[in-house]
């Protein structure tokens, strides 16, 4: 189910949505989340083949697998936007018993979500999983992944980065959110990984960039690109520099904000720099 209001509207409104649900529990991810809104928004009104409905062998359409689990604000709010569950179910996150929980599970069935994460590193494995099991079943359509860059900083992907290469997985397309910036610090102060762009064309990946992640004619572009690219013996990675706490501009440029909800004062002012576009839940 999709809406009549553009892209940039859409992305205003999973911003409050954000915004509004860690500051009721006072806990979330909301730095991270706000820096892939244009993306989430792009991914699943644009640019992925969706059957209307949800089954967990997704067959007949394209398939996406959120690594980074702890930006589940940005994934609920546009699964919920895009139909996959009532929107006012926003209002449940990470409350006991909810099926939105802090990282996303998948044992209360909540439509959208394929895999449990928020246990970095393990997400592009089972994206690549996904992407043979449909060249075996001869379905045509594409898996899509979202890690973070400090993300990459655990082991696990590597081999995944490995195998996708020499198993010629070129039915996936893995984005790679780039704002150099994890919880600790940047990710040069952390645990500095050279260039991730040389490091992916050397594995044997196809690399795109997205110089302003944040900018949708970008997105749109390089993910269509990235698709044109499909089929042709290399798995894809999308390199996409994106603002942490993009929309709000005390959020903005630190990393203070990757695990760190607004308080009253603060959500009123990121709100107000967000006017409400569909309606609140």
């Amino acid at each position: 189910m999709k809406t009549d209001i553009s892209l940039d509207q859409l992305v205003t409104q999973v911003r409050r949505d954000i915004l509004r649900m860690v500051h009721k529990v006072n806990s979330g991810h909301p730095g991270g989340s706000l820096g892939c809104a244009e993306f989430f928004v792009c991914l699943y009104n644009e640019i992925m083949q969706l059957k209307e409905g949800f089954d967990m062998d997704g067959h007949d359409e394209d398939l996406f697998f959120l690594s980074n689990g702890h930006i589940s604000p940005v994934f609920y709010s546009v699964l919920a936007r895009r139909g996959y569950f009532p929107v006012e179910e926003l209002n449940t996150f990470r409350l006991i018993n909810s099926r939105l929980q802090g990282h996303p599970t998948t044992h209360e069935g909540l439509p959208g979500v394929r895999i449990a994460s928020g246990s970095l590193g393990q997400g592009l494995s089972v994206a690549i999983g996904a992407a043979q099991a449909k060249k075996l079943n001869n379905d045509p359509h594409l898996i899509y992944a979202l890690m973070g860059d400090g993300e990459l900083q655990e082991g696990q992907n590597w081999e995944a980065i490995m195998y996708a290469a020499a198993k010629n997985v070129d039915n996936l397309i893995a984005t790679v959110d780039l704002n150099g910036k994890q919880i600790d610090g940047s990710t040069d102060q952390v645990l500095p990984m050279g260039s991730v762009e040389e490091k992916f064309t050397s594995f044997g990946w196809k690399v795109l960039t997205i110089e302003d992640g944040n900018h949708i004619p970008s997105i749109l572009e390089t993910l269509n690109n990235a698709k044109a690219m499909t089929g042709n013996g290399q798995p894809i990675c999308i390199l996409l520099k994106t603002e942490m706490g993009n929309g709000v501009d005390f959020m903005m440029h630190t990393h203070a904000w990757h695990g760190k909800a607004p308080n009253d004062e603060q959500l009123e002012a990121a709100l107000a720099q967000n006017p409400e576009t569909l309606g609140d839940y």
